[in-house]
């Protein structure tokens, strides 16, 4: 039976089953299969696979299904390490052997590139995995609750603002379990108010470790609706005394009612102000608002790729175009003339100008700014860079940023970006204004999630 919905003929109806082949992956990783020519996305499917599903939402072009039971099961199928994995939302891969969760990531780069970017010619190569594709986070910020007198700390499950009470997490850094733990009771024993998002009431909303991946250096910060945090001396006493390595404590206070995790105060209670960490041979100070990637061993990977495409000899001029605390400019600066670092937010310049000071670097110069805004300024000032490298966020670069980079005139151009559509988006342009996309390195920064980082070098026609 087919029903009508906005003059398109759906051949499926919502609480049927149906049995269906998995032929292809979506970008979140859910199997993508078609009845009767009508798309439907299965969580939890495979490619290959032949499965049965319930149908639970229809849209104008296309369904999502639940999974019921897999008829005929791929060979790249295993079994989830985590108990609580088909409910948390922290990761969705787990169930894909990791062989073929790197070809998902370089099949889905191809096909956006192809797609989106009209570029058919440019070299993807295969996805850079690693040795060991677990508890590779050096970061977690994990929100609290106590309602109905259960006490929880954990990630939200997908798509909600449910917390999936965690004992072991299988991506994070082992330290950050303990942490968990220990909060958890403390929680109990001193009876603390976690936050209620609804009624904004209660205290502490967040607990955040960072661990320095080189160091051992643990970092954890209570995230606290105000600055009232009762027992926080007995907090203290028990992680200093549980934690190996622990070197700071730290509050942090957010009463915005806001889905952002980190207010912009913080309080060291015991300890440092930051954790001390290398990227390379580059040292590092990290404070609890600082960006600094969570996945450390990819991190020297990525920035490795990074420098080989700049191609530096020693005699450039290059731009870092998003350069946030001055990580990729530092990295840079080993083989360049000089490196100028942009960025609009002041905070990070300030700590892009203390990394380069503590790591002795003296070709470097931080400016504060939209590139757009100061690539114009540095031209007319005499600066044309041989090499600019952009590290967008998500949402990519805007045109008018690779309109000036076209005016600079470099001979190349490295992107690294966190998001294949929105670099397949902008290769597009960089095509239309004169240059060419040589190859795609992606990257796999983040093991057991569909997330994929990608170094594209990019030269001028």
């Amino acid at each position: 039976m087919k029903r009508k919905l906005e003059n398109y003929i759906i051949p499926i109806k919502k609480n049927e089953d149906y049995t269906i082949i998995i032929d292809n992956m979506g970008y979140e990783g859910e199997g993508v299969g078609k009845i009767d020519g009508f798309t439907v996305f299965v969580a939890g499917a495979i490619v290959g696979e032949k499965v049965l599903i319930k149908i639970v939402k229809i849209s104008k072009n296309f369904a999502f299904g639940k999974l019921l039971e897999i008829i005929e099961k791929s060979i790249s199928r295993i079994e989830p390490v985590c108990s609580i994995y088909k409910n948390c939302g922290g990761c969705n891969l787990q169930h894909i052997d990791y062989e073929a969760q790197l070809d998902f990531k370089t099949n889905r780069v191809i096909q956006v590139i192809n797609r989106i970017g009209k570029l058919e010619e440019v070299i993807v190569h295969p996805t850079l995995g690693m040795e060991s594709p677990y508890n590779y986070r050096n970061k977690v910020q994990l929100p609290s609750s106590n309602k109905n007198g259960e006490v929880k700390i954990g990630f939200y499950a997908a798509r909600s603002h449910d917390i999936i009470n965690m004992e072991n997490c299988y991506i994070q850094d082992s330290v950050a379990d303990i942490v968990v733990k220990l909060t958890r009771q403390w929680i109990k024993e001193f009876n603390i108010q976690c936050y209620n998002e609804e009624n904004h009431q209660g205290i502490l909303r967040h607990v955040m470790i960072r661990k320095g991946s080189k160091t051992g250096q643990v970092m954890v910060v209570l995230v606290t609706n105000g600055k009232s945090l009762p027992y926080k001396e007995e907090f203290i006493a028990i992680v200093t005394k549980k934690i190996k390595g622990i070197v700071s404590v730290i509050q942090n206070i957010n009463s915005e009612k806001t889905n952002v995790i980190l207010g912009e105060n913080c309080v060291t209670l015991w300890g440092k102000d930051t954790i001390t960490d290398y990227i390379g041979e580059f040292k590092f100070e990290v404070s609890p608002l600082s960006f600094f990637q969570v996945n450390s061993v990819q991190t020297e990977v990525l920035y490795d790729k990074v420098l080989e495409y700049a191609n530096l000899s020693g005699g450039e001029v290059v731009l870092d175009a998003y350069c946030g605390t001055g990580t990729i400019s530092l990295f840079l600066s080993q083989k360049a003339k000089k490196v100028y670092g942009v960025e609009i937010v002041p905070q990070a310049i300030e700590n892009a100008k203390i990394n380069a000071d503590v790591n002795n670097v003296e070709n470097t110069e931080f400016l504060v700014g939209e590139a757009e805004i100061i690539i114009p300024k540095l031209i007319k000032d005499g600066v044309n860079a041989d090499v600019v490298v952009v590290d967008p966020p998500r949402k990519g670069c805007d045109k008018s940023l690779l309109e000036a980079i076209s005016h600079m005139g470099p001979i190349t151009i490295v992107y690294v970006s966190c998001d294949p559509g929105t670099l397949a988006r902008d290769l597009g342009i960089l095509n239309e204004l004169g240059y060419i996309t040589k190859e795609i390195q992606p990257v796999d920064m983040f093991p057991q999630t569909a997330h994929v980082e990608c170094v594209a070098r990019i030269e001028k026609r």
